[in-house]
């Protein structure tokens, strides 16, 4: 029997004990804010005077506990007491239910006096039942905080509400039974099932329950209850509540709060879900349940808000309470600050969470001596010393697979939301079991973007692993620190935007510090090694890039009978020789490299310790190729002529471009051989320049540097057409209304955002300057998030002049043309120093050509005359964001790119000129770096690729496409301070707003590279600055 407390006892215990801090104010809490989870034998707050009332609380137990509390006693004050009684440190994950005058199931308000939550409290039982599922069980500390979820766990069983297959009812009852009998004996535990019922028609289950049991022979309790939670945490329904609602067609749907977001059940099946980064306000009204969710760019159907109807207006609100404090419990850093009393009329809910959040717990328990204390297990049989007992086993069992009989598409989904990153294998260390001690751990939940990654990566393998084959350590019952996959949520609670990665959230990552550390000293230092690495690095990008052309589009030519056989010739005479020469290339340089850092062979020095030769004699097979250069421009506009004259085969490279795989442009893709000459001349220059003169190496790369520079230049002017008519091509792709941009005459300058000075003040515009005129256009009109063309300005004859004090408005200019002046403002000074210097240049361009400018609108209806222009007042109805026109035209199946760089400007309200483009080219890298969030404890090592002005994250280089992207555009990239404790070597930060994230490179040389292109892609350059920047050898 668990002991219990008389009233008298609790009374003279009050009075006895003397005053002492209690845990929130030791973490900084107001005394009268959140709960403070009780050490061992510590007092709860100060009972309120007043008369007395006895209040029955039951146990996860079943047993029944009479509390006596004051009438005015705060919640707070009776759950302390419970926590108190249980000695339990870990209490913020409970809560007191009970049932109200409505017949509803409640949370009992922390903050609320009793008596106003219950009314009739003689007749009132609460239940201390679990509130709070972690995504992962390693995050609870204490082994009494884990047998009380044990215990919840078999209530849910038996219940019916926790429902799973078979196999997993039968393992979960077998994980049960050992921690209540002990060791399998047969009669003993076939008459111990006969007397209990665990699970509903558990008689058909015997015998897999006896088998399931047989293979825990030695496992205490502790350990039982550790393996009940990870295969129950596995399953789908694992701490599901559902709440009954209807959707707007009036279908019956169940819904229920998660730690990852809010969940859509059909029956026991999960429909949806919403993660809390894509949720922008949760809301009711009467009887409806809001969900608002923040605009997604990549998607062409968007709804702004979800309704469902629940059953009453007191439904609506329950359930809305419970999600206001699951996001507060497992999203935010700290307990909410309480709002203000407004002085006159209050409007909506003042509720709010009471109590520390989840990262607080974790750090508290972590940085927080407690002694040991044995608790009683009401149903165990084994009788053990529970507080000294550790929790060391591997795991004996194997987690049955749940998604039985799904696709394997059904499987990721449900994996990416609720399925953890498997562990890796590890044991805990001599000192770590001596002290009984955590070494530490994550401070956070899991987020479900890095466990999504996880289900890509590994596919249906997430839902067959074989348990057994995964080792846990532990120590006393605890998780080691350095195992704990968990990371901390993004300081502000929510995703960045849709321009942000969703792996740059994730946390499944890899510990590797040490291991990189010692892989370091391992490797040579000589500069020249990392220049050869760099090489090997972008040479494995540029493979893979070949490939797509070679392997995935030409299949996909070949399959379409509407491709003209001219076009796949083409393209296979062009890529098919390049592609089989690199991948041999490749092989070489995968050798040098090896039997540079000695992994071959690592007495051969000297002769390899070099990438001269190879450089050289890939040059000359380069010459050799130079036919096939020649035809990538070629391939490009015979593409685009095959498409204009088929809308099929038009339709056919759009789908291929929306694919993963196809992470930039198809056009890019195509160039990328003409890219890579610059790529292989900048790499010798630098060998070049380091190395001196009597180097055994200098000859060679010297020779190879010519041979690739006069392969360059034969090429250049093609190149810069080509790149030219290439970015024409996309920038038509984004733009509606206009008609025959891509022209031989037509150079493309710049692009980016300027508010223009209109009849209803400054509207955010999107500009695109080309040679001979301006173009002015707005996002929104459309489903595939393309920009609507406004209105044209011709060059010819333009004036430009800064108007900031005539207007009154910051960094504004005016362009004054024949019919018509514009106002415009920048976003900042030297954006408007990037504007004006384009546009006169552009102005001079158009002034020396011959010719007038032709109108690219696409019918004369848009040709306003000089008045309508002059005075032209755009509606905001037309040109809200993005979030009006999808409500708008959320039914259209129109498809497009949402994160292009046009996107990625109108977004970030910035501009890039070709110049930034060219510079991009020119920048490309790749390579393995490890990546860290502002308050996360480890570093992930990630595939990077940088191109087209965003960074791109493998897993490893081996993969087939990007798991995400970061667009650099408007981020700035600088070191880290000695404030923020980052005490690594060669790291640099990225931060934009609120969004920080750390990267850290192997070596001086590469991270002095990675800064160098990084640069390039989020400092717009101005003519000058590249003009003067370019040094030529």
């Amino acid at each position: 029997m668990v002991k219990k407390w008389p009233v008298e006892t609790l009374r003279k215990t009050m009075v006895e004990q003397e005053p002492t801090s209690t845990a929130g104010q030791r973490l900084g809490a107001p005394d009268t804010l959140g709960i403070s989870t009780l050490e061992p034998g510590h007092k709860p707050p100060t009972m309120p005077s007043g008369r007395h009332i006895a209040i029955r609380v039951r146990m996860l137990d079943d047993s029944e506990e009479i509390f006596d509390v004051s009438q005015r006693a705060s919640g707070k004050v009776l759950f302390e007491m419970v926590c108190a009684h249980l000695n339990l440190v870990e209490g913020d994950y409970f809560g007191l239910e009970f049932q109200d005058q409505r017949k509803m199931m409640v949370w009992l308000d922390l903050l609320k006096p009793i008596m106003k939550q219950i009314r009739r409290p003689k007749h009132t039982v609460l239940r201390f039942v679990v509130k709070f599922f972690p995504p992962d069980h390693a995050q609870l500390m204490e082994e009494l905080t884990r047998y009380l979820f044990a215990l919840q766990i078999r209530q849910d069983l038996a219940s019916g509400r926790l429902t799973c297959t078979d196999s997993s009812a039968a393992l979960l009852v077998s994980h049960i039974i050992q921690s209540e009998v002990g060791d399998f004996e047969e009669a003993q535990c076939r008459q111990h099932l006969l007397n209990n019922n665990y699970i509903p028609d558990q008689m058909a289950l015997m015998d897999k329950i006896m088998e399931f049991h047989h293979k825990h022979v030695g496992q205490t309790p502790a350990e039982s209850d550790y393996q009940l939670l990870e295969v129950a945490r596995r399953l789908e329904m694992y701490g599901i509540r559902l709440h009954p609602a209807k959707d707007r067609e009036g279908t019956k749907l169940s819904l229920a709060v998660a730690h990852t977001g809010v969940l859509v059940f059909q029956g026991h099946t999960r429909i949806n879900a919403f993660n809390w980064s894509k949720i922008r306000k949760l809301s009711f009204k009467r009887k409806r349940f809001l969900i608002k969710l923040r605009p997604d760019l990549n998607q062409s159907a968007y709804q702004d808000t979800l309704e469902f109807v629940m059953a009453s207006r007191d439904c609506c609100k329950v359930f809305w309470k419970i999600c206001v404090e699951y996001h507060a419990f497992f999203r935010l850093f700290e307990e909410p600050k309480p709002k203000p009393k407004p002085v006159l009329f209050s409007r909506g809910s003042s509720f709010r969470f009471s109590g520390r959040t989840q990262k607080q717990v974790i750090d508290y328990v972590k940085d927080t001596e407690f002694k040991k204390l044995p608790f009683y297990r009401k149903h165990s049989r084994v009788q053990y010393n529970s507080s000294l007992s550790p929790l060391p086993s591997p795991l004996h069992s194997q987690v049955p697979n749940q998604a039985e009989g799904r696709s394997w598409k059904e499987s990721a989904l449900v994996s990416s939301e609720d399925s953890a990153a498997l562990r890796m294998r590890g044991s805990p260390s001599p000192s770590a079991q001596r002290s009984g001690r955590n070494d530490g751990g994550s401070a956070a939940a899991d987020d479900s973007r890095a466990q999504a990654v996880g289900a890509r990566q590994q596919g249906p393998e997430l839902h067959t692993a074989d348990v057994a084959s995964l080792s846990v350590s532990l120590v006393n019952g605890h998780r080691r620190g350095d195992e704990l996959n968990g990371a901390s949520p993004s300081p502000d609670g929510q995703q960045p935007s849709p321009l942000t990665s969703p792996l740059l959230n994730d946390s499944s990552g890899l510990r590797t510090d040490d291991e990189e550390e010692n892989r370091r000293k391992r490797f040579p230092t000589d500069k020249a090694y990392f220049i050869a690495k760099e090489l090997l690095t972008t040479e494995r990008t540029y493979l893979k890039d070949l490939e797509l052309i070679t392997l995935s589009f030409q299949s996909v030519l070949d399959k379409e009978e509407s491709t003209p056989e001219s076009l796949q010739n083409l393209l296979k005479s062009s890529f098919e020789p390049l592609h089989s020469y690199h991948l041999d290339f490749l092989k070489e340089l995968e050798q040098r490299l090896a039997l540079w850092e000695g992994r071959s062979n690592a007495h051969i020095k000297g002769d390899y310790q070099r990438i001269g030769d190879v450089m050289l004699k890939n040059t000359q097979g380069l010459k050799a190729l130079t036919a096939q250069l020649q035809k990538h421009s070629e391939c490009v506009s015979e593409l685009e002529k095959a498409c204009r004259a088929s809308r099929r085969l038009e339709n056919v490279c759009r789908d291929f471009e929306l694919q993963k795989v196809c992470y930039v442009p198809l056009n890019v893709f195509i160039l990328r051989p003409l890219h890579r000459l610059l790529h292989y001349k900048q790499i010798l220059e630098r060998l070049c320049k380091h190395y001196p003169a009597t180097h055994p190496d200098f000859r060679d790369c010297r020779a190879a540097l010519a041979d690739v520079s006069e392969l360059e230049a034969l090429l250049h002017s093609s190149m810069l057409k080509t790149d030219n008519y290439q970015r024409l091509l996309e920038l038509q792709k984004d733009l509606i209304g206009v008609d025959n941009l891509a022209t031989p005459t037509r150079e493309f300058i710049r692009l980016g955002c300027l508010s223009k000075l209109s009849g209803k003040g400054l509207q955010q515009r999107m500009f695109f300057l080309f040679s001979d005129v301006l173009l002015y256009t707005s996002r929104g009109i459309t489903s595939s998030n393309q920009f609507k063309v406004h209105g044209q300005l011709p060059l010819r004859g333009m004036t430009i002049r800064e108007s900031e004090e005539e207007w009154g408005v910051p960094h504004c200019f005016t362009l004054v043309t024949q019919r018509q002046s514009v106002v415009v403002a920048a976003s900042s000074v030297s954006e408007m120093e990037k504007w004006m210097e384009d546009l006169k240049m552009a102005v001079d361009l158009a002034e020396d050509s011959n010719g007038p400018s032709a109108s690219l609108l696409t019918n004369s209806n848009d040709v306003k005359s000089p008045g309508e222009w002059a005075s032209e007042v755009e509606s905001e109805d037309d040109l809200g964001g993005s979030r009006t026109s999808l409500e708008r035209h959320g039914n259209s199946s129109a498809h497009h790119r949402g994160n292009t760089t046009v996107h990625v400007c109108w977004h970030r309200n910035t501009s890039v000129s070709m110049l930034d483009f060219s510079i991009a080219t020119e920048n490309q890298l790749s390579g393995n770096l490890l990546r860290k969030f502002k308050n996360s404890n480890g570093w992930q090592k990630l595939w990077v690729v940088f191109t087209n002005f965003s960074l791109f994250f493998y897993k490893t280089h081996q993969d087939e496409y990007p798991l995400a992207s970061l667009p650099l555009l408007g981020y700035s990239v600088t070191v880290p301070a000695e404030s923020e404790n980052i005490h690594k070597d060669y790291v640099f930060k990225l931060h934009f707003k609120s969004h920080i994230y750390y990267f850290r490179s192997e070596s001086e040389y590469s991270f002095e590279r990675w800064m160098e292109v990084i640069r390039s892609a989020t400092i717009s350059s101005s003519r000058t600055r590249y003009l003067n920047r370019k040094e030529p050898y």
